[in-house]
């Protein structure tokens, strides 16, 4: 398939779930085989690219230390790297209790410092400006309106604050491009229905991300929200995208995009 294939209808590009309650659900219900699929899934590489969005949400404070808000935490593996990697303060949210009571579970024994909570992105319980970073990985997918979500936590950033989303993104290359749907839509749905219990979990995942932008249509999001330095890399040999900007001092016109790079 190629950039010239024609784009999903726009009812199915606003998000890619219809009913966030069932998706809640659906969370609630892999939390036991949650980790284990993504280390299965990544092919062991979702640590380093956590590891990878956990240094660029501290460097955005320069040599200070940041508070961060990790959107979509799920089990907070994020939200752990980033008090590891020297976060002043971090903030796990998630709309599914499953997987924040999880993350309070992991929290007992990492010794890191950082609170987990059940929140909604898109009525984010924080005043305007509260944070120095936020960032969201594999879960703006799953949000009912993506430039919405975005928009939420841009609100939430100070001037100058980071978001920095890392996301599974549509394979568009004709070659490469049937292999992994394949294995995406085949090959994951039975593994992870064998492990987790739950094969239209697995089901929901492609259909997730076949409906979510591409890397250049989520920058232009970013953009459209009034973030600023917009840019991005494909990692996973072009599979996920971790995208970064900052918060203006006020609304500018958009940035002019410099291109992506790929990186394994």
């Amino acid at each position: 398939m190629t950039d010239e294939t024609p784009a999903p209808p726009e009812s199915s590009r606003r998000g890619a779930i219809q009913d966030a309650a069932d998706v809640r659900t659906m969370f609630d219900r892999i939390v036991p085989r949650y980790d284990l699929m993504n280390r299965i899934m990544t092919g062991g590489r979702d640590e380093a690219w956590r590891t990878r969005v956990a240094k660029l949400a501290i460097a955005s404070e320069g040599s200070g230390r940041p508070r961060v808000l990790d959107v979509a935490t799920g089990t907070g593996d994020l939200a752990f790297a980033m008090a590891r990697a020297g976060a002043a303060e971090v903030i796990g949210i998630d709309f599914s209790g499953g997987m924040i009571a999880e993350a309070n579970r992991k929290a007992g024994t990492s010794g890191d410092q950082v609170r987990f909570e059940v929140a909604d992105v898109m009525d984010l319980p924080f005043d305007d400006g509260e944070f120095d970073a936020c960032t969201v990985s594999f879960g703006l997918r799953n949000m009912p309106d993506y430039d919405a979500a975005i928009a939420s936590m841009t609100r939430i950033l100070k001037t100058g604050g980071a978001f920095i989303c890392l996301e599974m993104t549509p394979l568009r290359r004709p070659v490469a491009g049937p292999l992994f749907r394949f294995y995406f839509e085949r090959i994951m749905p039975l593994i992870g229905g064998l492990l987790s219990g739950s094969r239209a979990a697995y089901r929901y995942l492609p259909q997730s991300v076949e409906a979510f932008p591409p890397a250049h249509d989520l920058a232009d999001r970013m953009r459209n929200a009034g973030l600023e330095n917009v840019q991005y890399a494909l990692l996973g040999f072009g599979t996920v995208a971790i995208h970064s900007g900052t918060k203006p001092e006020c609304r500018e016109e958009p940035v002019q995009f410099r291109g992506g790079s790929i990186d394994s």
